[in-house]
């Protein structure tokens, strides 16, 4: 007697399509928190440059609002000669998945520059 096969492909398939798609969001998650983290820094980036040129705080810290991902808190600081401009967001995610990313930045103000 010969023995079929045609049941195993369907089997096969039913085990193998959910974890390629557990695969590929937690790929896309991962990227979109990459993104969201490259973003944070950028932000306190461009704050830190706006503050260092003696921009009033408030422009500063609309200038990294404006390069930081939504809902991201700004927190902008003078430390002696140097500014330092922080970034807090969470990435998108279900529950836990949403992790806190930050990012930093120090300048120099211009002002004390000779």
């Amino acid at each position: 007697m010969r023995r079929s096969d045609s049941g195993y492909v369907t089997a096969e398939a039913a085990v193998v399509l959910p974890t390629l798609m557990f695969c590929t969001m937690a790929l896309l998650w991962a990227l979109m928190a990459a993104a969201a983290q490259i973003q944070c820094v950028d932000a306190a980036r461009a704050g830190a440059r706006a503050a260092a040129r003696s921009d009033p705080p408030a422009v500063a810290v609309a200038a990294a609002r404006s390069a930081a991902p939504r809902g991201a808190e700004v927190g902008l600081a003078r430390e002696g000669d140097l500014v330092r401009v922080r970034v807090e967001a969470r990435s998108a995610g279900p529950g836990p998945l949403a992790v806190r990313l930050s990012g930093e930045a120090v300048a120099l103000a211009e002002e004390t520059v000779r």
